[in-house]
């Protein structure tokens, strides 16, 4: 068959069609994003604060998103869930986030999802924090927030009876987020806990308490 198709194109009688030429879609340029310096270092709680989604399906009806953000010094998470991740509803989490973590924070770091482009992009340009882009399938490099969400997924939700609707479900995420971050040790941080370790570093007071409830 190959011999008689050469043939055939070497008499003419044979021509291949012009290949078509499709460009693949290229995501938006980034505005103010750029990938995280090699010599920047996280030294102090804020320096470094990874963000990232994680699917919550626990029906095949129902999918909801969890932005999650984690200190990479201090271990401190905020948690917020949210109908869908767009890059609205991630700039929301930026205040949710600056509002509960008792540091200020300096720079963000995410993967290269569409949530993270657009409205984000420019809040975290407004609010003066540095964002940090990953390179493309290098979730390693998020292995905090990564962490996190096996945290949230093993001791959370496949533990306790939570609702599942957005409006029920966020008061008790503000729940769990105390425990995780003013009871539960973390062996990371030599079994105190995040609050702890602030504590003991001087960040916040010694009469410090979270402003989220008990569970």
């Amino acid at each position: 068959m190959g011999r008689i198709l050469r043939e055939l194109k070497q008499r003419g009688e044979l021509k291949e069609p012009k290949r078509r030429v499709i460009l693949a879609k290229r995501r938006s340029r980034r505005l103010y994003g750029v990938r995280k310096p090699g010599d920047y270092v996280a030294q102090r709680p804020g320096d470094l604060v990874q963000v990232d989604t994680l699917d919550v399906r626990p029906f095949p009806w129902i999918t909801l998103k969890q932005f999650t953000a984690r200190d990479v010094i201090s271990r401190w998470d905020v948690i917020e869930a949210r109908r869908r991740a767009t890059a609205t509803t991630a700039k929301e989490f930026i205040e949710t986030l600056e509002q509960r973590m008792p540091f200020n924070v300096k720079a963000l770091q995410v993967d290269g999802g569409s949530e993270f482009y657009s409205d984000f992009e420019e809040e975290c340009q407004r609010r003066k924090i540095r964002l940090f882009v990953l390179p493309p399938k290098s979730p390693k490099l998020n292995g905090c927030v990564e962490r996190a969400h096996r945290t949230h997924t093993e001791e959370l939700y496949e533990v306790y009876e939570v609702p599942w609707n957005v409006t029920d479900l966020n008061p008790r995420l503000q729940k769990w987020e105390y425990v995780y971050n003013c009871i539960r040790p973390h062996q990371a941080l030599n079994y105190r806990t995040p609050l702890q370790f602030l504590k003991d570093n001087g960040i916040v007071g010694s009469d410090y308490s979270s402003n989220l409830s008990h569970m």
